[in-house]
């Protein structure tokens, strides 16, 4: 059933529907996407929704940070922005969440970074933070905010992002979050962690981890509280599923997992 209604919103998004939705955003073209209709016979969509409320009620933050490898200035970057809009277009469909409907990248040392309670980032492993980038991360973390890691592999990387995040929480621990924990439950119940392959690894249909990273692993950072301040997705590459979640040929089995997970750190962050 679960991954009936995953597989019934990907064909619904179809990548022509976003890339004409760009084409016509775009300045200069007058191209108009044809009207569709949508009959929901029942809402079935958790909601986090404030009837009150005058702005949006959730964007998908992206960090930018300085260092990495990549394009674009840097690793921050990667699959960006098509990951971003492909899974906003998903989570429309399955969350009744006012969401803004484009990407939203804001730099670690910006002020404005605590408007957004949701912050995602990713290719941690070649991460390397100034000092007003560490600040800024620790003040949005310790007034309330909440970070998602992912896309990082192996043991070297893994020593990078550690170093990088000790720098910023240097009074809290890493742990393994057990699967009882309610980020495992919150709207979907997930059972097994599961590891996501990029693109060519998912098409291959061999091996799912790069470089040592064979087991999966999500471990956070909690307070003082017990409130779950970073959830960190590690040899795993959750990104690259909802880049290529409407792909014929990318594995459901993986697409699933990614979506549904990160559903549930997205209702947890935004609820607790």
């Amino acid at each position: 059933m679960r991954a009936g209604v995953i597989a019934a919103t990907l064909i619904g998004v179809g990548w022509g529907a976003l890339w004409a939705a760009e084409r016509a955003a775009m300045p200069g073209t007058t191209e108009e996407l044809p009207g569709q209709r949508i009959i929901r016979r029942e809402d079935f969509r958790p909601t986090l929704r404030n009837p009150s409320a005058d702005a949006r009620e959730f964007f998908f933050t992206r960090a930018i940070y300085g260092g990495g490898r990549g394009y674009r200035g840097g690793s921050w970057a990667t699959d960006f922005p098509k990951a971003d809009r492909q899974f906003l277009t998903i989570i429309d469909r399955l969350v009744d969440l006012d969401a803004y409907e484009r990407e939203n990248a804001v730099r670690l040392d910006d002020p404005g970074l605590r408007k957004f309670p949701f912050l995602y980032t990713l290719e941690v492993g070649y991460m390397y933070l100034t000092e007003p980038e560490v600040k800024g991360l620790r003040d949005y973390l310790l007034a309330g905010g909440f970070l998602m890691v992912d896309d990082f592999w192996g043991t070297w990387e893994w020593a990078n992002f550690e170093s990088e995040i000790k720098r910023v929480l240097p009074e809290y621990q890493i742990v393994e979050i057990p699967l009882d924990h309610p980020v495992f439950n919150t709207v979907y119940n997930i059972e097994e962690i599961v590891q996501v392959p990029n693109l060519g690894n998912a098409q291959r249909g061999r091996r799912t981890w790069e470089q040592d990273g064979v087991v999966p692993h999500v471990r956070g950072i909690f307070d003082e509280a017990g409130r779950l301040m970073v959830i960190i997705n590690w040899n795993t590459d959750i990104g690259d599923a909802w880049e290529w979640a409407e792909h014929p040929y990318y594995p459901l089995k993986y697409s699933t997992y990614a979506i549904e997970i990160t559903v549930n750190i997205i209702v947890y962050a935004m609820s607790h």
